[in-house]
């Protein structure tokens, strides 16, 4: 009886044997195939493959905003502290950069929707538009702060001057600098300009008073409008940094503009791009 019951269970375990399902990595079954431990791993697609596959490295930019990005409306030709970045990390990837024009309020979606690689040109890290892409290295801090007319810098050096009735806001739409002003303008008039390259020439004009805009740029703007003041630009009302905005999800490609950018601001390239620009 015993020998009879150890014969059964010896012949199910065979007939299970027999049938059970073979898989692609026995090597007794396909001895041509490599065992499980050699099989070569499948990488999720990375930009910093493709760039250098395509020889294009897509870069979305707005082209308004100086020191950083600027379109010339006659040429279209793009110039710029960020500009001249990009045209370096194209290099560095074997690529040439080309330029897809975006808006600020659709910038991270042009982005998130592949329709470029990187976003650049002077971009604000925000918890919103962290929540659709991924931010490297920042490249410098900032905040903002008022320019106005040289004769009006004693009237609009705090917040409280400057949300009065009477007061006329100047804001471009879609951006930080909007953004910011409707959360602490409550009484002065609130103006959109939706072309922020002739912008500032409405405070030159007496159209408006005050922007709020990066101190970064407000300094760039001084510099090249004789008529403007920044106001306390080392000083101002909020904390920002500036990044490069890449894919949320490509780890690899995000880890190459870290490490590129951290190059960059060691050895003095970016400094050289910024003085370049605001340098006095």
């Amino acid at each position: 009886m015993r020998r009879a019951a150890v014969l059964s269970v010896l012949t199910c375990a065979l007939a299970l044997t027999a049938t059970a399902p073979t898989t692609a990595t026995d090597p007794a079954v396909h001895p041509d195939r490599p065992s499980a431990a050699t099989h070569t791993t499948v990488r999720p697609a990375t930009l910093l493959d493709t760039i250098p596959r395509r020889g294009v490295l897509r870069v979305c930019t707005t082209g308004d905003y100086r020191p950083f990005t600027h379109r010339d409306p006659a040429s279209g030709t793009y110039s710029g502290v960020d500009i001249s970045m990009a045209r370096d990390l194209a290099a560095s990837l074997d690529a040439t950069p080309k330029y897809v024009a975006t808006t600020w309020a659709k910038l991270v979606d042009d982005l998130a929707a592949g329709r470029c690689d990187i976003a650049m040109g002077g971009v604000s890290v925000t918890l919103p538009r962290a929540r659709k892409a991924a931010f490297g290295e920042p490249t410098r801090t900032d905040g903002k702060t008022p320019i106005v007319r040289c004769g009006d810098q004693d009237k609009y050096g705090t917040l409280e001057q400057i949300d009065r009735p009477g007061t006329t806001v100047i804001v471009n739409p879609g951006g930080t600098n909007e953004q910011f002003a409707r959360s602490v303008i409550k009484h002065a008039t609130l103006k959109r300009h939706p072309d922020n390259t002739t912008i500032f020439d409405e405070i030159i004009a007496g159209r408006a008073d005050v922007m709020m805009t990066d101190a970064s740029e407000t300094r760039y703007q001084s510099k090249i409008h004789p008529e403007l003041c920044a106001v306390h630009p080392d000083r101002p009302f909020t904390f920002s940094e500036k990044a490069y905005a890449v894919p949320r999800a490509d780890f690899p490609f995000k880890q190459y503009v870290d490490q590129w950018v951290h190059l960059a601001k060691h050895d003095g390239t970016y400094k050289k791009y910024e003085d370049a620009w605001m340098g006095e």
